[in-house]
């Protein structure tokens, strides 16, 4: 259709044919740049935290840099190293009302998980598979519910770990990826596995306040009482896998 259009437009006007190529070629390139993908930023408010290449949206917990140490990108995955010390990630950035959404996948016995609205107040790393902050942040636990040693439905992958146990859950075989979303607006979180919604509460409401005086961080007053933050990816000790990682406020 372009030629087409091309020739006849300058059979209308009279153009010589080296302008009209000229023409033709603005017009390609043009067309090129207006279909190109959108990547970093993406349509509608999203970000990448990670595109399968860049971590420059991450960086270690109380840190100021990306720990190479502890994670590398492979195959245009960001990988937890096992085997070393655990250093978690953390966003440059904090988050209040947002929607995460991620690939991940982990090795036999795996475990990590998601925590929101952390603030970098603890000392240092607990030892291996202890977050720094895992006893005062809500987590999405992500995990190999078939061989890890933990078999608790309440600490399941897709759970509010250790208040809520996710329902209507369909995870992928370790080795395979889930898609994951974690959705956090005005108290309002709900936690999704491939399409489905797995688990819903809402902040300071009277059921989640009961369920965590029933749980291991009753003797902590400060659990769950940030109310902003930044969004903590875990490194447990084990190989995890995560691609697509974006962000978007609400």
């Amino acid at each position: 259709m372009v030629p087409f259009k091309i020739s006849l437009v300058r059979r209308l006007i009279g153009w010589p044919a080296p302008c009209m190529k000229s023409l033709s070629l603005y017009l390609i390139a043009l067309l090129t740049l207006l279909s190109a993908p959108i990547t970093a930023q993406s349509k509608k408010g999203w970000t990448y935290l990670f595109d399968g290449k860049s971590t420059e949206a991450l960086r270690g917990y109380k840190m100021t840099t990306f720990p190479s140490s502890a994670w590398r990108v492979e195959d245009g995955a960001l990988m937890a190293i096992p085997n070393v010390p655990n250093i978690d990630l953390v966003t440059k950035q904090p988050y209040k009302n947002f929607e995460l959404t991620f690939d991940w996948k982990v090795s036999k016995a795996g475990n990590s998980g998601i925590f929101y609205y952390v603030v970098e107040d603890a000392v240092s790393e607990s030892g291996n598979g202890n977050s720094p902050n895992w006893l005062d942040n809500f987590e999405m636990q992500l995990l190999d519910d078939i061989d890890f040693n933990d078999k608790a439905p309440i600490r399941s992958a897709g759970s509010l770990y250790d208040l809520i146990i996710p329902t209507n859950k369909q995870l992928k075989p370790v080795g395979q990826y889930n898609q994951a979303r974690l959705l956090v607006n005005n108290n309002h979180v709900e936690h999704w596995l491939n399409g489905r919604k797995v688990v819903s509460y809402d902040i300071n409401s009277d059921d989640l306040n009961r369920r965590i005086a029933q749980s291991k961080y009753k003797e902590n007053p400060k659990f769950g009482q940030s109310t902003n933050g930044l969004i903590m990816i875990q490194h447990h000790g084990q190989q995890v896998w995560f691609k697509n990682i974006r962000v978007r406020s609400l």
